[in-house]
């Protein structure tokens, strides 16, 4: 099922002023889009990141997803692989034309070993399996951005 999500984080906003500056002491927050198909999830996600200082945008299916990516630029983004309409293998081989810089991470509660190896060898910087510590996220799209972990 589809939904879509709204942006309720955007540059100069409370949560950006507030820290002056994002993730990783970075001079501009990381614009991030978030890819799920589960409505409540996502909209946790969003909040925990943006409370971090991530400039956070979701899409509730793959060709939302691509609708966004469209209209604006993501320092990173995180799919989830299995959604109703594409799953996040698609979705990342048509990112990978249309935002060859960006670095995406897959996120899933279904996958394993050859489903990792298979997302690295399409261009994902990392992977990691739901449930997974906010640290551990965190972590990883700091290092898809090559700044490290987070002190």
């Amino acid at each position: 099922m589809s939904e879509t999500h709204s942006n309720t984080s955007s540059p100069g906003s409370p949560s950006d002023a507030a820290t002056g500056s994002g993730p990783g002491g970075a001079a501009a927050p990381i614009r991030l889009l978030l890819v799920d198909d589960e409505a409540g999830f996502i909209r946790v996600m969003q909040k925990r990141l943006s409370r971090r200082g991530y400039v956070v945008d979701t899409a509730g299916s793959g060709a939302e997803a691509l609708r966004t990516l469209r209209g604006a630029a993501y320092d990173a983004a995180v799919f989830d692989l299995k959604m109703d309409d594409m799953d996040g293998f698609e979705l990342l081989r048509v990112v990978r034309r249309m935002a060859p810089e960006m670095a995406v991470i897959m996120l899933t509660g279904h996958g394993g070993a050859e489903e990792a190896r298979e997302g690295m060898r399409l261009g994902a910087a990392g992977y990691l399996l739901k449930p997974c510590e906010m640290e551990e996220l965190v972590c990883a799209i700091e290092r898809a951005l090559g700044r490290g972990a987070p002190a």
